[in-house]
């Protein structure tokens, strides 16, 4: 059975060093799931990567994300996911990357996959989003 999920910076990047939770990530990226990321999360991650190592090694991220992983980037930025975003950031007070996780994770009717507590614990209690909590 397919599901849709909406990954977080912190989730693809605890896949990708290696880190608590990638089994999860692996285990969902491997199976007939549909996952997305905005454009906005992929660049977190990627200066994320920039920051850990080289930059010729974060494009390696980049080429694997956009050219053979199972993740499809979002790229739009619509009124929609204005709208949503918006009344993220200002409601809770989160980043603006964390605004576009949920902005698309609202409008795929997908859940999200994280380990950012810190920031959604607050959120699924009072929105109607799913997570799937990777630790």
């Amino acid at each position: 059975m397919s599901h849709k999920y909406v990954l977080d910076s912190c989730a693809i990047i605890a896949f990708l060093y290696g880190e608590q939770g990638k089994d999860t990530v692996k285990d969902l990226l491997n199976g007939n799931n549909e996952i997305y990321m905005h454009s906005v999360s992929v660049l977190e991650v990627y200066y994320d990567a920039i920051k850990r190592i080289e930059s010729n090694k974060a494009d390696l991220f980049l080429k694997w994300i956009f050219n053979d992983s199972p993740i499809e980037i979002l790229h739009e930025i619509t009124e929609n996911t204005i709208r949503d975003a918006g009344y993220f950031k200002s409601t809770y007070k989160i980043s603006l990357g964390d605004s576009f996780v949920l902005a698309t994770a609202k409008l795929q009717n997908a859940k999200i996959i994280s380990s950012d507590h810190h920031e959604f614990d607050i959120i699924e209690k009072q929105e109607n989003i799913n997570f799937l909590w990777i630790r």
